[in-house]
Parts: C-alpha cells; sequence; structure tokens
C-alpha cells in the first residue's frame, strides 16, 4: 500500500543524520584527496622574500609530518627491551601510529579508521596505558584534528562520537587490570580541540560566504547603477531630441507662409517634412514613456552644456573645492548630445572629489581638438578626513556608459601624488560631415 502520511520531523532528522554519516565516513573511505597547499596571500606570508614565500604554501604538509615523526618516537620510547617484544612494539607504537599520521595527507578518510582499528593493539602493547598508548594517544588525537580540518565540522562529531564509544568499550571490558586510564583525558582533549577546529572552520566559511556574497551584491549593484545611468540617459537625450524635433516641425509648417507663392511640390514638401517630424517625436515619447519613472517630470530648463560650467564650477568651490579650468584649442558648438554628457561627467568627477578627497584641489581642462572633445578631470590628495561612502566608485560607472554611448574613450585611475584622474575623449564629426552617427547613437538610446 502506498504511504499517504509524510514522516515524522523526528524521523526526517534521523535519516537525514544518517545520510550524513554515510557520506562523511563510509562513503569512498579510501578515496584519493590530496592536502591541498596552504595560501601564500595571507598578511603574514606576503612578507615573505619570493623563495620562502613558495615554500611556506608546504607548511600543512610538514607539519603533519613532523607530527608523524613524533609519534614515532614516542612509540619507540615505549617500547619492550625483549628483541620479539620490541619488533612488535615498534611495529605497533612507532611504525603504524606514524603511518596513520601521514596517510591524512592523501586518504583522511581512510587513516582515520585504520586509527581506529590500530588502537586495541596498541593498547595491549601499552606497557600500562590503557586504553591508549602515548604513541596511539598522540597520533588518533593528530589524525581526528587533520580529518576535521579537511572536512566539515559534523564529520568532526562523528568522529568524536566512534572515538569515544570505542574508548568506553575498551575502558569497560579491558582495562581492569592496567593502573593508568587514558580513556577520560583523551575524551576531554580531543573534544577541546576538535571544538576549536570546528570554529575555525566555520568561522572560515561564514568570511568566504560573506566575501562571495559581497562580491554578487557589488556585481548587482554596478549592474543596477548601469541601468539607472541608461535611463537617465535615456530621459536626457529624449528631451534634446525631443526640443529639436519640435523645432523642426514648426519650422516645416511655417516655411510656405515665408514664400511668395510656393510651388505645389515645395509645400507638400514641408508638409511631409512635418509629417515625418511629428510622428518620429511621438514614437520617441512612446519609446521613452517605458523607461520614465511615474514620478519624473521633464525639466523647465535646457538640458546643460559646457556653457553653463561656469555655474557648476562656482557652486563647487561654494562647496569648498577649489577648481581651476583651462581651455584649450577653439571652442565651438558640439552637438548638444555630446555637450551633455560632457558636462554630467565633470559635474561628477567634481562630486566624487568633494565626497572622496575633502580639502582636496581639483583641475578640469577641456580641449577643442579637430576629431573631437577631450576631458581631463584630475584632484589631489586629501588633506581632510575621508569618510566611507557606500556609492563609492558607481559614478564612474555612469561616466563610461555616457563615454561610450558616443564611442569615446575614458581611464580613471589614481595618480602617484595619491589624488584621483579620469580623462576621456569624445569623438564629434567635423562640421562638414554628416550627423548621421550621432543620430543612431540617439535611436539606439
Amino acid at each position: 500500500m502506498t504511504e499517504t502520511k509524510s514522516r515524522s520531523p523526528e524521523y526526517r532528522l534521523a535519516a537525514g543524520a544518517l545520510g550524513g554519516l554515510r557520506q562523511d565516513l563510509f562513503r569512498d573511505t579510501f578515496a584519493y584527496r590530496p592536502l591541498e597547499r596552504m595560501r601564500t596571500d595571507g598578511p603574514l606570508v606576503r612578507q615573505l622574500p619570493q623563495r620562502m614565500r613558495e615554500r611556506a604554501a608546504w607548511t600543512p604538509h610538514a607539519l603533519v609530518g613532523a607530527a608523524a615523526l613524533f609519534a614515532a618516537l614516542l612509540g619507540l620510547v615505549s617500547s619492550d627491551s625483549f628483541v620479539l617484544r620490541f619488533m612488535f612494539d615498534t611495529v605497533v607504537l612507532a611504525l603504524l601510529p606514524s603511518a596513520t599520521v601521514l596517510m591524512t595527507l592523501v586518504r583522511p578518510i581512510g587513516a582515520f579508521w585504520i586509527s581506529m582499528a590500530l588502537i586495541p593493539f596498541a593498547a595491549v602493547a601499552g606497557g600500562g596505558y590503557w586504553p591508549w598508548a602515548p604513541s596511539t594517544f598522540f597520533s588518533h588525537l593528530v589524525v581526528l584534528i587533520v580529518v576535521a580540518a579537511r572536512t566539515r565540522p559534523r564529520t568532526a562529531a562523528w568522529m568524536w562520537g566512534f572515538t569515544l564509544l570505542l574508548g568506553v568499550v575498551l575502558e569497560n571490558f579491558g582495562g581492569g587490570g592496567h593502573p593508568t586510564s587514558t580513556a577520560s583525558p583523551f575524551a576531554v582533549v580531543s573534544a577541546f580541540a576538535l571544538l576549536v577546529v570546528s570554529v575555525v572552520q566555520i568561522r572560515r566559511d561564514a568570511e568566504r560566504q560573506v566575501t562571495v556574497q559581497r562580491t554578487v551584491t557589488a556585481v548587482e549593484r554596478d549592474r543596477r547603477t548601469l541601468l539607472e545611468e541608461r535611463t537617465t540617459i535615456a530621459r536626457e537625450l529624449h528631451d534634446v531630441v525631443a526640443h529639436h524635433m519640435s523645432v523642426v516641425a514648426i519650422q516645416a509648417e511655417a516655411a510656405p507662409y515665408r514664400v511668395e507663392n510656393p510651388p505645389p511640390e515645395l509645400e507638400q514638401a514641408f508638409v511631409t517634412i512635418r509629417e515625418n517630424a511629428v510622428s518620429a517625436l511621438t514614437e520617441l515619447r512612446r519609446v521613452l514613456g517605458v523607461v520614465r519613472a511615474e514620478d519624473y517630470q521633464a525639466p523647465d530648463a535646457p538640458q546643460p552644456t559646457l556653457a553653463q560650467l561656469d555655474g557648476l564650477l562656482a557652486n563647487v568651490r561654494e562647496a569648498g573645492l577649489e577648481t581651476e579650468r583651462t581651455t584649450t584649442g577653439a571652442v565651438r558648438e558640439l552637438p548638444q548630445g555630446v555637450e551633455l554628457s560632457a558636462y554630467r561627467i565633470i559635474q561628477e568627477a567634481l562630486s566624487n572629489t568633494l565626497r572622496h578627497a575633502p580639502g582636496a584641489t581639483a583641475k578640469v581642462e577641456i580641449g577643442y581638438v579637430l576629431g573631437g572633445l577631450g576631458l581631463r578631470v584630475v584632484n589631489g590628495p586629501p588633506t581632510g578626513p575621508v569618510k566611507a561612502s557606500p556609492g563609492a566608485g558607481h559614478g564612474i560607472t555612469g561616466m563610461r556608459e555616457r563615454v561610450a554611448m558616443l564611442n569615446g574613450d575614458m581611464t580613471a585611475e589614481p595618480t602617484k601624488e595619491g589624488g584621483y584622474e579620469i580623462t576621456a575623449f569624445i569623438p564629434v564629426q567635423s562640421a562638414n560631415g554628416t550627423d548621421e552617427q550621432q543620430e543612431a547613437q540617439v535611436e539606439q538610446v
């Protein structure tokens, strides 16, 4: 009969625990899992020379090897003086414990089970120590620590539970004739050691997850900033293009009245121009309505251009930023989209200086060249206290988007003096050329 009732929470908990036990200690027990080298980007290791840093990556392997050697020495010290007995003790108390420690480098789970199987034999040859002889006490503790560090805290709990169970069984069934009992000391020492390893491992995993989450958050924030900046650019370009298209429509409608007795072909041409301009304006508003926020209001004043740059510099000077402007080349009127983007780039660069470099000075350089417009905004090092800003670095994303929209190039990097420099070049067609490229860029937005 098909079971219709769901399992109880206790049953699911027990089934999950048993499943975890099988996965941790019984599945692929002797699988080859070599110990990875230590990272060399830590704060202490980075201070070492390059050659020593490469050798420092093998530090965990060296520590395990040293622990195996120490376990072998403990086994040799506690061996019996009789020859045959000495040979048996050497194998059981020195070689095998040392081998289990070394085995954690390549087959950690298998090393744990071999160390568990070795404990009864080592207890017989322990020379008064029951159930852990000094060598197996140390070697099994090292095995537990290394395996716990290489797996997960749940595995450490299972290993400690099996070890405690074995110690209790050996203590009750064979420990009566031995003067020194090591079951309780080993249970306490191993529990403390595994607790420390588990706490360190949990903290490391938490830091790793936080780092991953911060990376994901930063990527999503950059993506959201990019989308918001594209939306802002689209709105601004809509206002720019809508103004010009409206002027075209009005002029096309009024043009026939300025000519005495215009031919019918000319009147029809102006009618067609007006209809196309109105149609394009309507379609532009329909498309841009998708990206407009419900509470967005078109600005009453025209969009800013480089002609209003003096007002911007005056505002930032009142805010405490000493700014110097330099203009080179023959100043000329540029396409309004280029003027607007250049103004916004300078505005954002100066705003970043105010936020992230208090007390610094800034220089704004504008170069009118034959092929386009060059911009350079550089600030000195901060002289006042720098406060953390949650939006640090995202204004640069918007600047790059504006420059990329106009097929330009931009760099943003720190200066040797401790300041920051932003350079951009926006290509502009000559007055004799066509404006098809600019119009295509506007349509893409």
